[in-house]
């Protein structure tokens, strides 16, 4: 790693790291990557050569790798990896932080472009410590005594669902992170429906600002490893032609934060507005059973 040039791509995130071969990463190499992680928010190899077991074997030395629990591979089949292309509905074209609606998100993704277009496809990345330092302290405050209920409806299983605090604290730089994002996040779970949808509308466009972002341009062999612990992403649909990323995932740890500072909301009565609360009263309901 003494050899490896870091370039730093953006203001808020972001470094290419070129003159190391990932493909013979030991546990030293891995904590080098993991303090520059900490440091830029994603990191981008252009030019390496992984081929999938390579690929798991870089993964695990930063933990235990978890399969995608909803999605299927198309073309390679493999316990520990995740694959999407273009062809098969590859295309993540919502902003969203991986996995939140587990109770334990990954904590890193470790990408490899296996194919590209040649124009398009580009995929940002949004710091979300950064967004959540942006605000105001009034709304900073409001937040950090707010949680939010996340769901794994956009993969067809509402029923998969959980609750985190809308503001998160990293385990490891102690920096705290909106995290909500438009993809999983369904409810402020303290406030009425119309409260919630005001707040989350605004936070999550919030955190999309060009100032917090970084946009990286593909070419084949790239590896990216991002923190998805105070990270949003966003692939660009604006190609043709099939493009394949295969994923490992690094298994995650609890998330924290501040402890709510008001009870969960419920109507006072069921009205033709309840419709709006349906979600939050069934994770209600899962939670009294399971207690």
């Amino acid at each position: 790693m003494s050899a490896a040039e870091i370039t730093r791509l953006a203001g808020a995130l972001g470094a290419e790291v070129c003159g190391i071969d990932l493909a013979r990463a030991d546990a030293s190499t891995a904590e080098r990557v993991r303090a520059l992680l900490l440091q830029h928010g994603v990191l981008f190899f252009p030019g390496q050569a992984l081929d999938v077991e390579q690929h798991v074997a870089l993964g695990r030395h930063f933990g235990p790798l978890e399969a995608h629990p909803n999605l299927k591979n198309p073309f390679t089949q493999h316990p520990e990896l995740f694959e999407l292309a273009a062809t098969h509905g590859g295309i993540a074209d919502e902003w969203h932080t991986d996995l939140t609606f587990l109770a334990s998100p990954s904590q890193m993704s470790i990408l490899r472009m296996v194919k590209c277009p040649p124009v398009g496809g580009d995929t940002l990345w949004t710091n979300l410590c950064a967004a959540y330092e942006a605000l105001s302290p009034p709304l900073r405050e409001l937040c950090d005594g707010l949680t939010a209920l996340h769901d794994a409806q956009p993969h067809g299983k509402p029923e998969l669902m959980t609750v985190h605090p809308v503001v998160r604290v990293h385990p490891e730089t102690g920096r705290r992170a909106l995290y909500v994002n438009e993809h999983f996040t369904r409810r402020i779970v303290e406030l009425s429906a119309p409260e919630s949808d005001a707040l989350l509308g605004f936070l999550t466009h919030w955190v999309h600002q060009e100032r917090f972002t970084v946009r990286y341009r593909w070419s084949e062999g790239t590896i990216a490893i991002w923190d998805n612990r105070c990270t949003q992403h966003f692939v660009v649909a604006d190609f043709t032609g099939e493009r394949i990323i295969q994923r490992v995932t690094v298994m995650g740890d609890q998330v924290k934060g501040n402890a709510p500072r008001w009870p969960a909301w419920r109507p006072s009565q069921r009205s033709a507005q309840t419709r709006h609360d349906r979600q939050l009263l069934k994770w209600y309901a899962d939670r009294e059973k399971s207690s």
